[in-house]
């Protein structure tokens, strides 16, 4: 089972097409099922016309989907992360029971300059783990490397305690966080093959190891790719965030998800 993943924060944008396309092209290579996951866990940023753009995207794009909502109405009824909270809520009490994780008081203001990599503010302040305005972390000890393998890019070590340190897993205000959220779904739903940007390789480091602190699971056979970034006019990396040219505003435009295919025809070779 591959699986496709987006997020309802903003209309999608080329950059997610060349993820979905490389996806739907690994999965006819290997015979793999799609499996259609939307990660709305984010409240604040999700919204309802968002939801209705990742349906109106894939089919515009003429990519079919196995498993997983066939619309917006059987998204919120039966698929919204919401419906696994108890899934979440379980894996971390049982990486709480472990000793896995700690409390952390800081906020995104507070590690601003440090660059994603945590700095191990609150690792030995003891703060009680149901404490208000806390944050959980699992627990990163230093020397932590951690070693995949990439279907594109090859063998992968990464140091992460230096990429990334004690990364969140629930946030200030008791949700479950992205990294814990994905690795209980990819586990939940027999996810076998990820595909990624290229952005994401400590994401995944990160990911792996928390699947193993979670114990037995069949995570560790799990392939990844992790595949170029499509730039802006600038050449940086396309985001909703910052207004990158979205699937829907080229529908409106009256172009065809058979172009944006033929684009990227070249690049879609390398996978």
């Amino acid at each position: 089972m591959i699986r496709i993943a987006p997020t309802p924060s903003g209309f999608l944008h080329e950059g997610n097409a060349f993820s979905f396309l490389i996806t739907e092209k690994i999965a006819k290579k290997n015979d793999l099922k799609i499996f259609l996951r939307i990660d709305d866990l984010d409240a604040d940023r999700k919204r309802s016309e968002y939801v209705k753009d990742i349906f109106e995207s894939l089919h515009w794009l003429e990519i079919k989907w196995n498993e997983g909502p066939r619309n917006e109405d059987d998204f919120e009824r039966n698929w919204t992360q919401n419906n696994r909270i108890s899934l979440y809520d379980a894996a971390l009490k049982k990486l709480s029971k472990n000793k896995h994780v700690f409390a952390c008081t800081c906020t995104r203001k507070d590690l601003g300059m440090y660059d994603g990599r945590y700095p191990g503010t609150c690792t030995h302040k003891n703060i009680p783990l149901n404490e208000n305005e806390t944050a959980l972390r699992l627990i990163v000890p230093e020397g932590t490397l951690v070693e995949f393998k990439d279907e594109h890019l090859g063998e992968q070590k990464i140091e992460l305690d230096h990429e990334m340190g004690s990364f969140v897993i629930r946030r200030h205000d008791g949700i479950p966080a992205y990294h814990l959220a994905s690795v209980v779904d990819d586990i939940h739903f027999g996810i076998t093959w990820i595909v990624r940007g290229n952005d994401l390789l400590y994401s995944t480091a990160g990911q792996i190891f928390l699947a193993e602190k979670l114990g037995k699971n069949n995570f560790w056979k799990t392939k990844f790719l992790h595949h170029i970034l499509i730039p802006d006019q600038h050449g940086e990396k396309l985001s909703k965030s910052e207004g990158a040219l979205s699937m829907k505003r080229m529908r409106e435009d009256g172009m065809k998800g058979k172009d944006l295919r033929e684009k990227f025809g070249h690049l879609l070779k390398m996978y």
